[in-house]
């Protein structure tokens, strides 16, 4: 599955813009399908090494804002052969507070 779209680059925030938005919209939402740990983006940006930067809330043994990578997320391998996923059901209707 790929993780990035052309449609999640066009929705998705520059990175810094949503500073003074007290509950912005998650644009995307990748999970591990062996595990709890969850990522969801409210601001990223493609960066000149063709990489992305995310910033958002991160679910995993703790819950944490920050950034994360899109390489990083994409080199995760678990049993299986399993590999992060994008939830392409998650819509875009979704607020930072219901996953703090």
């Amino acid at each position: 599955m790929k993780l990035m779209t052309k449609e999640i680059e066009n929705k998705l925030p520059k990175l810094y813009s949503q500073e003074k938005v007290k509950n912005p919209e998650i644009i995307v939402k990748f999970f591990c399908p062996w595990n709890q740990w969850t990522w969801f983006s409210y601001e990223g940006e493609k960066q000149k090494n063709g990489d992305w930067l995310f910033f958002g809330m991160v679910h995993g043994d703790d819950h944490e804002i920050g950034y994360f990578l899109l390489s990083e997320l994409e080199s995760v391998a678990g049993p299986f052969e399993l590999k992060i996923e994008r939830d392409k059901y998650f819509g875009y209707k979704h607020r930072l507070n219901e996953f703090k």
